[in-house]
């Protein structure tokens, strides 16, 4: 019988799809004062031209997008009780029943991204509460590998490139630890 262990904790990530900074910088301190302080931010860009305007009528125009990679690793064991919050918060920031902002949670380690989600699919793993987690991408051959499933901005040049900083600061950090 192999032991028990707790989780490793690992890098939380937020990205977010938004019109109004406002409605961004309000959302921002709510999550900066639950989870701790932002260590890095993706550049800005169009989520409407460059992948899909699913979410602009919703959000009151042009999505545009940021990840933000949160300073203080979380027990990963935590993502459903993390995206259950941030639906909270897409709540409590909307405005006539329609999210001003889309707040969606992952979890970076040294070989994948965890996206959490509440849209149930044939690959996507039940965690509780209605929450799902799904494999987005894997760490293999010295660079991220996508999935049939991965969605298109986390393919691209831009948000990997981020997300690879994400990843090469969590394992820094790892190492300090351990000596």
């Amino acid at each position: 019988m192999g032991a028990v262990y707790e989780f490793e904790k690992e890098k939380l990530i937020i990205g977010v799809i938004y019109h109004d900074r406002d409605v961004l910088d309000r959302a921002m301190k709510i999550l900066t004062s639950e989870f701790g302080e932002v260590e890095a931010v993706s550049e800005e860009f169009s989520f409407s031209k460059d992948f899909s305007t699913y979410y602009d009528d919703e959000i009151g125009g042009e999505g545009l997008r940021r990840i933000y990679s949160f300073k203080e690793t979380v027990d990963p064991s935590r993502q459903a009780e993390i995206k259950l919050r941030t639906n909270e918060i897409e709540a409590e920031l909307s405005v006539g029943g329609n999210r001003r902002i889309n707040l969606d949670p992952g979890f970076i380690n040294h070989g994948r991204l965890l996206l959490a989600t509440t849209k149930e699919t044939g690959f996507r793993i039940p965690l509780r509460d209605g929450i799902y987690t799904e494999l987005t991408l894997f760490w293999a051959r010295g660079g991220w590998q996508k999935l049939p499933w991965t969605y298109r901005d986390y393919q691209s040049e831009r948000v990997q490139k981020f997300i690879t900083e994400v990843r090469r600061t969590y394992l820094a950090d790892r190492r300090k630890s351990k000596v």
